[in-house]
């Protein structure tokens, strides 16, 4: 580009650090803004498994693949399905040295991104309130500790409850119509061993015919974490009497919610150590498409927030951050690298949302289907990986 942009990123996750640093790989100085106050000031979540046709890909034009290899678990790739009696349906374990989808925690993840930013580019605490448009493409960004920044591309980072998407699109997430409830259990090989064993070292996934699930993940250090997981309304705890910070009367809920489950399952209700986090789910209209808007982009949830069911929104949410990035490099200006970045986001994540949401409506559903074929889904990553590539090298040769 003839003038080096302004570029303001919203939202210090792994989307909007992706971005900033594969744009500071191409010579742009990017702002990164985050409501948190640090890093690690809050519970990021569990485990993720980042897909070679995707995360796998940002990584590498991120020039972050060792690093992320040197904390992915490939054992952790592992899943098995089992039906509410405990008995198995399905078993996946992955062959040695497959790395189609390795897994790594949350907090890992975002923590390794940061540390590979330039020192200064997160400016933590700065929650946006609002963004104000001043002609020409460019935008003021206002942040509730009164501070204020101006800049030719606002890269809306900041998930589901975007401040920069109503700048794009009226859409706005829907409840998915699941309660998940996150619960974690620690020192599990030596505390909490039957429940480590059922678990394995990858996921374990029970569900039954009635839109109740057991969703458990093998983290880092010895701890398991996932959801449990019913259909229900927004609001279930309050005509149900239960005060979600009281961990006894959400247990007694629980039990009783589970209490057709066999013992051996229903060891997840009772076991956990902390409280019994509520995470609700919510999806955006999909597929989502926008006019183009000077100025302003959405990367990740803020674009195209979905179902959790296949892994699909962090990994997208990682390409875009190096999508975006490289389109920026490539082109001669703000305004004809962003609509090229959404056109080819708008291509990969529509269907994959539209996919994800499907599947969850029918997990919890009173007829939810067989289990996904694990060894063909491996083997589409790394084709879908090769072909993204070479797509790649022929667009590269073009010019």
């Amino acid at each position: 580009m003839t003038n080096t942009p302004e570029i303001a990123i919203v939202g210090g996750g792994p989307a909007g650090l992706m971005c900033a640093r594969v744009l500071q790989g191409h010579g742009f100085d990017p702002v990164v803004y985050d409501a948190d106050s640090a890093v690690d000031s809050r519970d990021p979540g569990g485990t993720l498994d980042l897909h070679a046709d995707s995360g796998q890909i940002a990584l590498e034009d991120a020039g972050l693949v060792d690093a992320f290899l040197a904390l992915a678990r490939l054992e952790g790739q592992a899943k098995t399905s089992r039906d509410q009696h405990g008995r198995v349906r399905t078993e996946f374990t992955p062959a040695e040295g497959d790395k189609a989808a390795p897994e790594i925690d949350r907090g890992q993840l975002r923590k390794m991104l940061y540390e590979h930013v330039r020192p200064g580019t997160v400016r933590w605490g700065h929650r946006l309130t609002s963004v104000v448009p001043l002609g020409g493409g460019r935008h003021r960004l206002e942040f509730a500790n009164g501070a204020t920044a101006e800049a030719d591309l606002v890269v809306g980072a900041d998930g589901a409850w975007s401040k920069v998407r109503p700048l794009v699109t009226d859409a706005v997430p829907e409840y998915l119509g699941v309660c998940f409830l996150d619960a974690r259990y620690d020192d599990v090989d030596t505390r909490h061993p039957e429940i480590a064993a059922i678990v394995g070292d990858g996921h374990m996934i029970a569900n039954d015919s009635a839109g109740r699930a057991l969703i458990l993940q093998r983290n880092s250090n010895g701890v398991v974490r996932g959801y449990l997981a019913f259909r229900a309304e927004l609001d279930w705890h309050e005509k149900a009497g239960v005060e979600l910070s009281d961990r006894d009367a959400v247990r007694s809920y629980l039990l009783g919610e589970f209490g057709d489950w066999a013992p051996e399952m229903r060891q997840f209700v009772a076991e956990n150590d902390g409280d019994y986090v509520p995470r609700v789910f919510w999806a955006l209209p999909a597929p989502l498409t926008w006019e183009h808007v000077p100025g302003v982009t959405l990367l990740g949830d803020a674009a195209h927030l979905m179902a959790p069911f296949g892994g699909h929104g962090a990994n997208l949410a990682l390409l875009d951050g190096a999508e975006l990035a490289l389109a920026l490099a490539r082109s001669s200006s703000v305004d004809d690298a962003v609509p090229e970045y959404e056109k080819a986001m708008f291509e990969r994540s529509g269907e994959l949302a539209v996919a994800a949401n499907a599947a969850l409506v029918e997990f919890f559903s009173d007829a939810p289907g067989e289990p996904p074929d694990h060894e063909e889904e491996h083997r589409n990553y790394e084709a879908r990986a090769a072909e993204y590539r070479r797509r790649r090298a022929e667009e590269a040769a073009r010019g």
